[in-house]
Parts: structure tokens; sequence; C-alpha cells
């Protein structure tokens, strides 16, 4: 007997989407008209990164295709011989697998990967965290890319929405929800200092930490030793502080990043851990017991935020992504970093925080994503018009 069930494929490809996918997928799982497709690539793959694929199997998600794409070094090259492999391996999975629509979250190199093959393949793309804007990293072209190959649309903010609207779709196919990366945060246990401390075997400090992620500014020639040690020497401003460092995406410079930073941490081993990846009951518990967020990663201008704990955002990686009042923007200079610091400490600006919403939501984005894609009519969704905004 054919099966009525609606396949819905789910990729996910490093720790970072996998962490906001969670609830979504457990929806998706729990409903018995879906068949819940989940396809795991990239880093989850990876000895190096600490073969989050088993996050998945820890939550009771079966895993239905490993697509292996991540080569170990982390050159331009490599990074486009990645992106031919995972396409490779799309093409196989899609062959076999025929999912009657595909998620994707982001703007990953490997979501791009699926993304492509999908089209080919004539697979409705619903895509999550459209309309956003990174102007010092790759992800800014390949999240618009990745728009115009998809066919539903699941955006963060009413900013985001209208940029996707910008980019020809029909108002109709685009939804404002939120940032479901919220729910997974809402959702984990709280765990007391002690608990967290002993988690990742480190005590934090009485005095300040921080929790620190630098990703590669891939749009940026300069070499990426330089700003981080800029960054390292801010950091020296704080000697009794503690820091977490977690370790950087598979982008090009990815490697060169995580060696210096644990060139930098050889030389303060009872104040500074580096860890793969917290996971998110780790993160989230992070976020609430550390006092800065600091770095350039997206966590900390959408997640940090949740927890009214204040961040500092790095540089140009994120330039032009939706900011809330908690979040403080510096330059890649030591004395910019410093500033940033103190403010960030600064009494009357952490009280200010407390009274402020978060830009990308309260929560509740993953139900309002399932019920969109186990009800919407899949009859020619494959077909698209040109929204003309003149």
């Amino acid at each position: 007997m054919v099966s009525t069930k609606r396949k819905i494929a789910v990729v996910s490809g490093t720790r970072a989407d996998s962490g906001l996918l969670f609830p979504l997928l457990r929806y998706l799982n729990q409903d018995p008209s879906i068949d819940l497709q989940l396809i795991v690539t990239g880093m989850h793959l990876s000895h190096e990164y600490g073969y989050t694929y088993k996050e998945f199997e820890a939550r009771n998600f079966k895993i239905t295709k490993k697509i292996e794409m991540l080569l170990s070094s982390d050159t331009s090259s490599s990074v486009v011989k990645s992106l031919g492999l995972g396409t490779i391996g799309f093409s196989d999975a899609f062959s076999e697998l025929q999912p009657d629509l595909l998620v994707l979250l982001g703007d990953r190199y490997e979501i791009l990967a699926a993304a492509q093959s999908a089209m080919i393949f004539k697979i409705p793309i619903a895509h999550i965290h459209g309309g956003e804007t990174s102007e010092g990293a790759i992800d800014e072209a390949i999240r618009h890319s990745i728009t115009k190959m998809s066919h539903l649309h699941f955006t963060s903010a009413e900013a985001h929405t209208k940029r996707v609207l910008q980019l020809g779709e029909s108002e109709n196919r685009v939804f404002t929800v939120g940032a479901p990366g919220l729910d997974s945060l809402i959702e984990t246990d709280e765990m007391s200092l002690i608990e967290f401390e002993e988690s990742i075997s480190f005590k934090l400090s009485l005095e300040l930490n921080f929790l620190i992620t630098y990703h590669p500014v891939t749009l940026d020639n300069q070499d990426p030793t330089i700003a981080l040690t800029q960054l390292f020497s801010a950091l020296d401003q704080y000697p009794s502080a503690h820091i977490i460092f977690t370790q950087s995406n598979s982008d090009p410079a990815g490697k060169l990043i995580f060696h210096k930073i644990k060139e930098y941490a050889s030389l303060y081993p009872t104040r500074i851990k580096i860890v793969n990846t917290l996971g998110i009951q780790r993160y989230a518990n992070a976020l609430r017991h550390v006092d800065i967020v600091l770095g350039n990663s997206s966590s900390g201008l959408i997640e940090a935020p949740l927890f009214l704990t204040p961040s500092i955002n790095i540089g140009d990686r994120q330039k032009g992504r939706l900011k809330g009042d908690s979040v403080i923007s510096c330059k890649e200079n030591k004395e910019d970093i410093v500033l940033a610091i103190e403010k960030a400490q600064n009494t009357e600006f952490i009280k200010s925080i407390q009274r402020k919403q978060n830009p990308y939501g309260q929560g509740g984005a993953s139900e309002k994503i399932y019920e969109t894609v186990k009800n919407c009519n899949l009859d020619d969704l494959i077909k698209k018009q040109f929204n003309d905004l003149i």
C-alpha cells in the first residue's frame, strides 16, 4: 500500500542549526500524518567538531541519511570541494527519499548544497531565517540565494519579511514567526551554577565571566589573527575574568582561528576553557550564568537577548543584522572592545536592557512553522511568480 503520509525532509549541517531545529523536529516526529526524513551532514559527522549528530540520537530522533561532505582542510578550495561533495550526496538522498517538502534553516554552504539539489529535483523548499543580513560573510549571498530557490519563507522579524518580499517572493508565501532557536532555549532545564560548572569541568569566576565564539569573517581579506590579537589584548585587561571559548565554524580560516584560540588558552589554563560544542542545554545555561557574550556569532544577537545577557558583537561579520538593545557593537581593535566590555558591565546599562523586548520574538516560532508545513497545499507549490513591488 502506498503511504499517504506527507514526507518532510529536514537538513542539519552544524551544531548551530540543530539547536534551533529541535522543537520543530519534535512536532514533526510526533505527528502520525508526517514521515520525518532527518538528513545530517557537514560538521555533525566530523570527529573534530564532536560528532554532534549524536545529539539527535540522544533526543530519540531517527537519522534517515548521513551525507559526508566535509573535507579536513579549511581553505576556500576545500570548502568549494565540500560543496560539490554535498551536492552529489543530496542527489543520491533525494533520489531515494523523494520528499514532498524540504525544510532548510539558515545560510551555510551545506544548506546551499541541499537547496540547489532540491531545486533540480523539483522539491519544494521551506526556508527559515531568510531576509536577514550579515554583510561580512559569504552567508549573506547564500541566504538570499536560498530564498530565491525556496517556496515558503519563515522569517524572524517584520524587517526580514520585507527583504524577502523585495527579492520578489509572494506575500502569501512569507510568514513572520520569530526565531525558532528561542523555543529550544525556553524549553531547556535550568542548571544551577554548580551543575553547570560540573557539566563543563570548569569553575566560573565570582567577578566576571565571558562566553566567546569567534568565526571567520569570510568576506574580509585581512589576516584573521590580527583581529584575534586585538581581542586577546582586550581580554588581558581582565586578568580575573574566566572565559569559555566555543569552536569556530568549518569556514575558510576556521582551523587557523581555533588554533590561535588554543594557543592563547594554554597561557591561562585555570581561567580559560575551550569547549568544542556546548549543546543546547549547556549553551542555554551558559547564557544564564556568564556576564557577557562576546564574539561575532549570530547567537549573540538572536539568542543571548532572551536571557537579557549583554552581548558584544565584534567587527563586520554580522553587520546589518537586526539587533536589540542588549547588543553592543564594536570594531575589531583592543580599545573599542575594552570600551564595549566596560559598557556591558555598567549598572545603568544592565538595568536598561531588563525592560526591552528581543526583536526576534519571545518564542513560539516552531509550532507556527510546523502547522504551516503540515497543512500547506503542495499542489503547484513549486511554481512561483516574481512579485514586482513597483
